[in-house]
């Protein structure tokens, strides 16, 4: 079984090759593409119910009703331009088509933003992750926005199963660099939905920062931890061009994953991520939003209290009376949106 580098939990096999050869390659550019037909068929052979409810939308579940099979959720390309997530999922999925029976949990897969990704942009339109909701706004007749709705039926149905653990990695890779290159965002509903599993298991897929969010958001984990699944947008490095990635920033999150997929459970582990929180959101209201920082500056760059944040016409940000760390800063941001966000860090 092939992989990108390090090994992969496969059964005991051990070490696998680096994943140079061409059937890999292409597997790469399926999966890119929203092309789910090789792998769909290996497991309908395999005796699982397989349903491809959208283009780029991949169910695998148990035809047994009376299995309580946990229910997990990864999904990649939300951003069509943060391509590590496609790359590392492509090789996890290759190894399950040629093992399906193998697969030990209820799978669904989302390709997000097809269109994005083959143009290499982060989105057409509109940012994808900020659609996850009923109100939209002026960006209801953005492109993204039936994209949004085909993904929230797909994932109702999905969710709307058996009584079982839910999951969902929301996988991304973050614009600019940052002092921890893997990190997480929790959602607000997700922090009283078995917060405890899910750091766990951020711990285990070596996510080194997590950020509890308890501000409302428009994000496809924020939308899921609404079904009660365990939730986190997770950021494994930084953006590159697909094919080109050095997947060793992933490869702790691939081997969790691959290692849940094919036993469902989740082993002891020690090691948990560095617990952030949101103190508070730098919403863009104006073209004038200015922040005092350049774009060279790091996520979770520290900031003394009493700082200027940012401005914007007569609203100043400041640091508040401890400090804080920037997080996510983008001045581009159509206004309106979330510019950034501001953590502080947990006791």
């Amino acid at each position: 079984m092939g992989s990108v580098r390090g090994c992969f939990f496969n059964d005991g096999a051990g070490v696998m090759q680096a994943a140079m050869d061409k059937r890999l390659d292409d597997e790469v550019r399926a999966l890119a593409g929203a092309d789910f037909s090789h792998i769909a068929d290996s497991f309908a052979n395999a005796g699982f119910q397989v349903r491809l409810p959208a283009r780029g939308i991949l169910q695998v579940v148990s035809a047994s009703h009376m299995l309580r099979r946990p229910r997990l959720l990864l999904s990649v390309g939300i951003h069509g331009d943060e391509t590590v997530p496609i790359e590392m999922l492509a090789h996890l999925l290759a190894a399950l088509e040629r093992e399906p029976r193998a697969l030990a949990v209820d799978l669904m897969v989302v390709v997000g933003n097809i269109a994005a990704i083959a143009e290499g942009k982060r989105f057409i339109d509109a940012d994808l992750n900020r659609l996850f909701r009923s109100e939209r706004g002026s960006l209801a007749s953005a492109a993204e926005a039936a994209r949004a709705d085909a993904i929230m039926r797909a994932t109702a149905n999905f969710f709307a199963g058996p009584d079982a653990d839910k999951w969902h990695l929301d996988l991304h890779t973050a614009i600019r660099p940052s002092l921890y290159p893997t990190f997480a965002v929790v959602p607000a509903v997700a922090l009283n939905t078995r917060i405890d599993a899910l750091l766990g298991m951020l711990g285990r897929a070596g996510i080194e920062a997590a950020i509890l969010n308890g501000k409302p958001a428009g994000t496809y984990s924020a939308y899921t931890a609404g079904f009660g699944a365990a939730s986190a947008t997770v950021e494994l490095g930084r953006i590159g061009v697909l094919g080109s990635n050095d997947l060793g920033i992933a490869e702790a999150t691939a081997n969790t994953l691959d290692r849940y997929m094919r036993t469902a459970r989740l082993e002891p582990h020690d090691v948990r991520p560095k617990v952030f929180r949101v103190a508070q959101e730098l919403i863009k209201h104006t073209d004038a939003f200015r922040m005092a920082f350049g774009q060279e500056t790091q996520n979770f760059t520290a900031l003394a209290p009493g700082s200027v944040i940012a401005e914007d016409g007569d609203t100043v940000y400041r640091v508040g009376a401890e400090t804080e760390y920037v997080v996510f800063p983008n001045p581009e941001v159509r206004a309106g949106l979330r510019a950034g966000l501001m953590v502080v860090e947990e006791g």
